[in-house]
């Protein structure tokens, strides 16, 4: 057995000053661990936006009625709550779970030789949009779930599965400069792709504002506007990114592009479909919950997917992730 070694008053003291150089100074991981790490924060900030479409399906978004205890007088749910509550609170407590995700993520990407930088910013950038998130749905509480409040709570769990998804690619890279793969006209079609994704997941939020998933069985107040006619520009909408996404796999077949690039483009093609199918399938039997929530997993995996098409259309330069080959320099801007 191992003696443990003895920490020295300057330990404790540089481990109080700056833990992460402390463990970075004792600790190497595996190429591996970065890796999962980042994948481990992704699944995550899916989960959550899950598990928070939960809250809204069930009727529990003032199951916790306050902010940041779950009562005036109570940190946590009480038995009087009901269902409600324990669904609420427990999302909530779900978001810790997440940090400690982003937080491995964090440790093991500045602990990695040698040092990435730009993992590092990746990691801490998530946490920053993780407390940003938690503070608006503190607020979508206060408010008695406004339907803006709400949108902006999704976008902005859209955008931590943007900046999750980018450090998991850039864990399995090089930080040579970016080298594109594909010629400029292909890239502005994917450009289109990713604004057309865009709109698609802003009109959903419209959709979701103003039709019939208040949140709560109490009175909440909806954005004042015919959910169906949303409903079917959201629609159209997501016919425009079909097309667009077939388009560009036609292109990539027809100029011989390298695996990537097209493997990626066929992936999101499926997502897509399977997606649209259970749009209309949500569409045409009234919105049934468990559809809803289905419906709200698979647009986190839209996004994924057109997020790695684009990112699939540039490659960078380095020693792989996991064989031996010579040290890279030190990342000095993120993706």
């Amino acid at each position: 057995m191992k003696s443990v070694p003895n920490v020295t008053r300057a330990d404790a003291v540089a481990a109080i000053r700056n833990p992460l150089a402390f463990i970075a100074e004792r600790w190497t991981p595996d190429p591996r661990t970065v890796r999962r790490a980042a994948l481990a924060a992704l699944v995550m900030s899916v989960v959550i936006v899950v598990t928070g479409g939960a809250v809204r399906l069930t009727g529990s978004g003032l199951g916790c009625p306050t902010w940041p205890q779950c009562t005036d007088d109570s940190l946590t749910t009480t038995r009087a709550m009901g269902v409600h509550g324990v669904i609420e609170f427990g999302n909530r407590m779900l978001t810790y779970v997440l940090c400690a995700a982003v937080g491995w993520a964090i440790i093991a990407a500045r602990s990695q030789k040698p040092w990435r930088r730009s993992l590092t910013r990746l990691g801490w950038a998530q946490f920053w949009v993780v407390m940003g998130n938690a503070v608006l749905g503190g607020v979508v509480v206060l408010v008695g779930l406004n339907p803006y409040t709400v949108a902006a709570h999704f976008l902005l769990s859209t955008a931590l599965i943007t900046v999750a998804t980018v450090m998991w690619q850039r864990t399995r890279e090089g930080d040579a400069a970016p080298r594109p793969l594909v010629g400029k006209a292909v890239r502005q079609l994917v450009w289109f792709l990713v604004v057309a994704a865009v709109l698609l997941i802003a009109v959903g939020t419209v959709v979701t504002g103003a039709g019939p998933h208040a949140g709560d069985s109490s009175e909440v107040a909806r954005i004042e506007i015919d959910w169906e006619t949303v409903a079917k520009v959201h629609a159209v909408l997501a016919w425009i990114v079909v097309t667009l996404t077939f388009a560009l796999w036609f292109i990539l077949k027809a100029v011989d592009s390298p695996a990537s690039p097209l493997r990626r483009t066929r992936e999101l093609f499926v997502v897509l479909l399977l997606q649209g199918v259970l749009g209309y399938v949500q569409y045409f039997t009234h919105l049934p919950e468990v559809l809803v929530g289905l419906h709200m997993f698979g647009s986190c995996l839209v996004w994924i997917g057109v997020l790695r098409v684009l990112l699939s259309l540039r490659e960078r330069a380095g020693a792989a992730p996991d064989l031996p080959g010579p040290p890279a320099e030190p990342a000095l801007a993120a993706a």
